[in-house]
């Protein structure tokens, strides 16, 4: 079922995987994110949902995502595994303070030009089509300290210079392009909001996403104008939830909550805002700062597709949890979770599938996350991992089974294909990858890198486009 021109791939991105610092001059949000595996510090701010790094030097600090896996100097041998793997796809981002150091440079940085020129002529010489993230959590930190990040309308324009730079560029190279990975993750690292300096940080959070909604629908309007083969896609963190019950309060609230999460692809896709958010925003005493040029634009220059990340489900309950904190869901006793205590439903992406599809019937759907992050042991120089290999299998069927339903699926990257460091937690302990990358959380190791089981799997899975996936495997 899956289509001849189906799009398997895999994803990192260039904040956790690069090593780009200290070579270049500017400093992203993600440069300060300190490791912090298993902390209080990491539980509090995933449970309060609001987090904001200060940007102090703190000696002895481990800054984990500074150093990645030194991607940036071994991408020709890592995107040549790739190759072998049979990907047809490969994901990363472009480092805004890489490109501008501060944001607000007139000229982009030669030194990050060269470099990205370089890698993606590679992951276009191994055969790959290359999906580029403009914003994976790379703000520049200028913007924060000078402009409080996308709070500012100012940062419209210096994020539409970047993303011009980049499509003119890249444009006979890249195809698809995502403007900001994980829109919806907005009281995550995306917005890069001083949310201290507000009574209420949903005011600073909505005004936020909306203008990376302009932004993005400038960077489409310019995109067309250039090539109209170019794809630019919207993405989400999947935050679909079930109703913690079936009484009428429960499903009541689970939808309310729910449409807070369509807030971000209907504004982004059907070009206007829904009377949902319209009413949250009145009974909550938000006011969102919207003029009618920028709402035209909106509705004149939708996403060309909807991307998204899936990695678990949860259920909104009305008795304990808060309408407004997109992570405060409770746990569904139902499932089984991960060794990090993530809750495993491949169902659940069927779901999803379906779910966007009847939404938006016309929009293709792009997976650009999925994975299993494990503790991986090497034994006798081989990584046997048949607990990836089963989540994996078990999410794959679901999507084609969602491909049965109707749903129009182009393409799924693997989150990821090589061990990267973590995005919330700075672990390398927590691997995702087909490939290993010998490094621990401190950065010791050899860098070697290692093919687990897991690659060999996803090789023969892409090779069959998926007819390999039996329930009898």
């Amino acid at each position: 079922m899956f289509a001849k021109n189906f799009l398997w791939g895999g994803a990192i991105a260039s904040n956790q995987a690069d090593g780009l610092f200290p070579s270049k001059e500017g400093r992203s949000i993600a440069d300060f994110r300190i490791h912090s595996s298993n902390t209080n510090d990491r539980a509090e701010f995933m449970s309060k949902g609001f987090g904001e790094i200060d940007f102090v030097e703190r000696p002895g600090a481990n800054y984990s995502k500074r150093r990645g896996i030194n991607f940036s100097t071994h991408y020709k041998e890592d995107l040549k595994l790739m190759r072998e793997m049979g990907l047809k796809a490969f994901r990363t981002s472009i480092d805004w303070s890489f490109m501008y150091p501060t944001g607000i440079e007139k000229v982009p940085n030669p030194e990050a030009l060269n470099y990205y020129d370089d890698l993606i002529k590679e992951i276009r010489r191994n055969k790959m089509e290359p999906v580029i993230t403009l914003s994976h959590y790379e703000m520049p930190i200028y913007l924060v300290e000078h402009y409080n990040g996308w709070n500012s309308k100012e940062v419209i324009d210096f994020f539409v210079t970047f993303a011009k730079t980049c499509i003119e560029r890249y444009q006979k190279e890249v195809r698809y392009w995502i403007t900001f990975n994980q829109i919806n993750m907005a009281n995550f690292d995306s917005l890069g909001i001083k949310f201290h300096e507000f009574a209420n940080p949903y005011q600073a959070i909505y005004q936020g996403a909306h203008h990376q909604f302009v932004a993005s629908a400038l960077v489409k309007k310019m995109a067309s104008e250039m090539d109209q083969a170019i794809k630019i896609g919207t993405m989400l963190s999947d935050k679909i939830a079930y109703p913690a019950t079936c009484s009428p309060e429960d499903m009541l609230f689970s939808m309310r909550k729910n449409q807070l999460q369509f807030l971000y692809p209907d504004v982004q896709l059907r070009g206007k805002y829904p009377q949902s958010a319209l009413r949250y925003f009145e009974e909550s005493n938000l006011t969102i700062e919207m003029t009618k040029d920028e709402l035209q634009i909106l509705a004149d220059y939708p996403m060309d597709y909807l991307a998204f990340s899936y990695y678990y489900t949860k259920v909104n309950n009305s008795q304990t949890d808060s309408l407004d904190n997109m992570y405060d869901k409770s746990t569904n006793p139902n499932l089984e979770t991960s060794e990090w205590g993530w809750e495993v439903d491949p169902i659940g992406l069927r779901i999803a599938l379906n779910t966007y599809h009847d939404r938006y019937p016309d929009v293709p759907l792009f997976i650009t996350e999925n994975g299993l992050g494990a503790t991986d042991e090497v034994k006798n120089g081989k990584i046997h991992d048949p607990y990836r290999i089963a989540y994996l299998k078990e999410h794959l069927l679901q999507i084609e089974e969602a491909i049965k339903d109707g749903a129009n699926v182009i393409g799924y990257l693997l989150w990821t294909p090589i061990d990267i460091v973590s995005c919330s937690s700075g672990e390398m302990k927590k691997r995702y990858g087909c490939i290993y990358v010998d490094l621990d959380d401190e950065g010791k190791g050899s860098g070697r890198r290692i093919k687990k089981d897991s690659y060999e799997w996803y090789q023969t899975v892409i090779k069959t486009n998926g007819k390999s996936l039996t329930r009898k495997e």
